[in-house]
């Protein structure tokens, strides 16, 4: 049950996240959907020219697995909706640096400079949210759980 409840999680805070970078690219035009998506400085992985929908699906993977760790921490005890907040923010904590490297990394994509704070709050608030959807996600789903038994 915590795997399944994980993916779930995952997909849907992922999905969110990403639709989220993408309507705010297409309203400010700051590239960070695009750094999302990016890969082409991945070894072996640039090698391909990917689909959209197929880098969407490793950003995807990746939200998956942060799903699966937040389930399995937030099953270990009790916690309180403020501690399983604060529990997504520390776990996600690596997603709002990541900017800076994969800016820097970004060999042929247009994606925002490391410099450009304002493409760096966007990319904050997005995984805020991202961050915020976690604990959102897990109690509902453990009161749908309720609720059906």
């Amino acid at each position: 049950m915590k795997l399944l409840k994980g993916l779930w999680i995952g997909f849907w805070s992922g999905l969110i996240l990403g639709l989220l970078l993408k309507w705010m690219q297409a309203v400010t035009g700051v590239r960070n959907y695009e750094l999302l998506l990016n890969v082409d400085f991945i070894p072996l992985v640039n090698q391909v020219n990917w689909s959209e929908l197929t880098e969407f699906v490793f950003h995807l993977i990746i939200s998956l697995v942060i799903g699966i760790v937040y389930v399995y921490i937030a099953k270990r005890r009790n916690y309180t909706f403020g501690q399983l907040t604060i529990i997504s923010l520390v776990l996600t904590l690596p997603t709002y640096i990541l900017f800076f490297p994969l800016s820097i990394l970004a060999v042929e994509a247009d994606v925002p400079k490391p410099t450009d704070m304002g493409a760096f709050l966007y990319w904050i608030l997005a995984h805020l949210t991202y961050a915020l959807l976690l604990p959102i996600l897990y109690k509902t789903f453990e009161r749908k759980n309720a609720a059906s038994q």
